[in-house]
């Protein structure tokens, strides 16, 4: 059975406003991962990230932005795209400045990858996870209990319906 063809995305968490540095993370890191996904199909416009403080570590204020990445790619490639991701983040500083979140869409599915255990998380391999974070069901996308709460907030659903209809489209 052939490996299922997916949409890769990855939303960059990184610091926003003039007062940080100066420096355009955001570009930067599209730029880096560039590299080994190739070139973005379309971007998402930047969204506050408000809902949690647990990445406050990184700077005052960050912002999150999404990257789809032009055609279809073997769904298996998840833990290498967070190996990638991970050696992105550490290029970017120490402590890291950026937080890249690889996965990918597909007709009814929005999958993340993570380092963390969980129990709704699934092992892949090398130390990664996959987690369903959010499915498509009756036109739209619906979160499920664990859904971290920015994404459950519906601030990506209209990035995320994009790339859903970019993956139909193959």
């Amino acid at each position: 059975m052939p490996e299922p063809r997916v949409k890769l995305i990855a939303g960059v968490l990184y610091p926003s406003g003039e007062s940080f540095d100066g420096f355009d993370w955001f570009a930067w890191t599209v730029e880096e991962v560039r590299a080994f996904w190739g070139v973005p199909e379309f971007v998402s416009g930047p969204v506050p990230f408000t809902k949690t403080d647990y990445y406050r570590g990184i700077a005052p204020n960050l912002s999150r932005r999404f990257v789809c990445f032009g055609g279809l790619f073997d769904a298996g490639g998840l833990p290498d795209w967070k190996r990638s991701a991970i050696a992105v983040e550490a290029k970017s500083r120490t402590p890291r400045i950026v937080n890249i979140d690889p996965g990918y869409v597909d007709g009814a599915r929005l999958i993340l990858a993570s380092t963390k255990d969980h129990a709704h998380r699934v092992y892949l391999r090398d130390g990664i996870f996959a987690e369903v974070t959010m499915r498509f069901r009756f036109g739209k996308w619906v979160p499920f209990d664990y859904t971290f709460p920015d994404f459950a907030s519906g601030a990506y659903d209209e990035f995320l319906s994009a790339a859903r209809v970019s993956w139909l489209k193959r």
